[in-house]
């Protein structure tokens, strides 16, 4: 079998031959797949298509369930695409591809490939797509395999299993994503310039500068460094230099405000928001609620049921209430693709929903977001998510945009076919996406740089995202220390990773040209980014300041009418 297929975009595809043997189970044995521990066998009761589908009984352990043996290669990327469907209802339960790799040293590893959270037989079949790289070392044995928890007795069924080879390599360049830029991030720029008689037209020449960014490129900022103006104040010198957008990386989450009930501190977070603000930096909210076990606050814990709701609605009301008219957005429930604490707690699936309800009415002005992570820089959740948001979009409840994280892997360079690839998936909801928390990871300087390079013009290019936000910069106020740092010491030295970035936002992704004015007095044109712009001219080597211009270039073209005269 050969297969070749391309995502939306036209730049990536599938090319080559299918690794799973018997996916579509239609033979009359459940040849080449196993269960560890458990039972396999061929239902012709229920299937996705043809006549079969597997299933697996016998399970003790979460593990447990249907695996092959796969050959895989190093440096190598594979999509994944299976359907399940779960026999038995349990709260919470999950349904997950992993792989397992085998290695001489004995020492094994499990990596996550997709994962569909809070599955119920009410679903019917469910499809998990998601890709994975290949290991940097080759496995003397690789298997994929299938697995529901965390309670081990629920039964489930596959069918339609399919890992491919996603030929990547070389189907994105530089060249092509920079064409893209061009296209969703610049807008034409026409000067017409007209001279009285006496002037030379070749002594006049046109500045065009832009000023300003108008794509959002921030980044979370410490509250604590912040507001001590650390090292010196270059710390804060450094977000007011170069960044237009930030978000709070801990100030505004409800552990900091609130770590004991009643005991609450706005100030950390408020003074670092008017400072920013202060400075001309757009500012978004992060976040108002997070559903992951371990972030929830041990008082809010041990409250009783009735007092639960009351209390997370009048924090919610509350938080935004103080900030009013300070933030852009709010990521309402911080990571609940992959933890429903509250919902587990109040035995309501749908109380994500009630969240942004809640938050919308309070506020309606401020956009409200989804966020979570696995969905780019990893494919585990990219297509649960898309789930996700298909349903807040249709429970009109004020969804306006998706939140990506980017934490890409210690010493991974991110794959930009994979990564433009993984944003059409997302694309298909309709909704704005912004990169919320970009970070990459290596030790070497240079290798750092390429990284942040490939993410960021991958992110750039791709139209539906509209904003990209750092997970920090500094190594001494960064979650991943030295190796994810663009500056570090208490001179904030800019490293090799530093200079790249700051070289891609404010040179080659900031306009400024300047043109001499032909003898036939043609227009000037040029493709300009979005943002503010002066126009400044001059004659014989001065400036001409009463012919000074400012603009903004939006989506639409822009003229520009100047006349020269002595």
């Amino acid at each position: 079998m050969f297969l070749v297929s391309c995502f939306l975009t036209g730049l990536l595809c599938l090319t080559g031959g299918e690794l799973i043997q018997n996916g579509g189970f239609e033979s009359s044995k459940p040849d080449h797949w196993e269960c560890w521990g458990c039972h396999v066998y061929l239902s012709s009761q229920d299937s996705h298509s043809g006549k079969h589908s597997l299933q697996a009984n016998g399970r003790d352990k979460s593990y447990q369930g249907p695996s092959q043996y796969i050959n895989v290669t190093t440096g190598q990327y594979y999509h994944v695409s299976a359907w399940a469907k779960l026999l038995n209802d349990l709260a919470g339960q999950d349904i997950a591809i992993h792989m397992q790799y085998d290695y001489p040293d004995g020492k094994p590893e499990y990596p996550e490939v997709v994962r569909h959270q809070n599955a119920k037989t009410s679903n019917g079949w469910v499809h998990l797509v998601g890709s994975f790289p290949s290991p940097s070392r080759a496995p003397t044995k690789a298997r994929l395999y299938f697995q529901s928890g965390p309670a081990a007795y629920v039964g489930f069924a596959v069918d339609d299993v399919s890992v491919v080879a996603e030929d990547s390599t070389g189907n994105v360049t530089t060249a092509q994503l920079n064409l893209n830029i061009d296209t969703h991030r610049k807008s034409n720029i026409t000067v017409h310039v007209s001279t009285t008689s006496g002037i030379n037209p070749a002594d006049v020449h046109v500045h065009i500068l832009q000023t300003k960014k108008s794509f959002p490129f921030g980044t979370a900022v410490s509250a604590y460094q912040y507001n001590r103006n650390a090292a010196g104040g270059k710390y804060r010198d450094f977000i007011h230099t170069h960044f237009n957008w930030a978000v709070p990386e801990n100030a505004l989450k409800w552990p900091a405000i609130e770590p004991q009930r009643g005991h609450k501190n706005y100030r950390p977070a408020l003074d670092m928001i008017h400072g920013l603000k202060a400075h001309g930096i757009k500012v978004r909210g992060h976040n108002l609620v997070w559903s992951i076990d371990r972030y929830v606050q041990d008082w809010i814990k041990k409250l009783p049921v009735t007092e639960l709701k009351p209390m997370v609605k009048e924090h919610i009301q509350e938080v935004m209430n103080v900030t009013h008219g300070l933030l852009e957005h709010w990521d309402v429930n911080n990571e609940n693709l992959h933890g429903q604490w509250y919902q587990t707690r109040l035995d309501e699936p749908d109380y994500n929903l009630q969240l942004f309800r809640i938050a919308n009415h309070q506020d309606p002005s401020v956009k409200l977001f989804l966020n979570d992570y696995s969905v780019v820089s990893q494919g585990w959740s990219t297509s649960d998510y898309v789930i996700q948001a298909d349903k807040f979009k249709n429970a009109n409840v004020g969804l306006y945009g998706m939140g990506v994280q980017c934490h890409f892997g210690n010493e991974q360079k991110p794959d930009m076919s994979i990564i433009q690839s993984r944003l059409d998936t997302l694309a298909a909801a309709g909704l704005p996406i912004w990169a919320t928390e970009l970070d990459v990871s290596a030790q070497d300087e240079n290798s750092r740089a390429d990284y942040y390079e490939a993410a960021l013009r991958a992110l750039y290019a791709h139209p539906a995202v509209e904003g990209i936000l750092f997970w920090g910069f500094w190594d001494k106020s960064h979650w991943r220390g030295e190796k994810a740092a663009m500056v570090k010491g208490d001179n904030l030295e800019i490293t090799a990773a530093g200079r790249r970035v700051l070289d891609l936002l404010e040179n080659q992704w900031m306009t400024d040209e300047t043109h001499a004015l032909s003898s036939s007095h043609d227009p000037i044109t040029l493709r300009g980014f979005h943002g503010d712009y002066e126009v400044h001219v001059t004659y014989q080597g001065k400036e001409l300041g009463n012919l000074k211009q400012t603009f903004i270039l939006g989506k639409a073209d822009y003229s520009v009418n100047i006349n020269v005269h002595t």
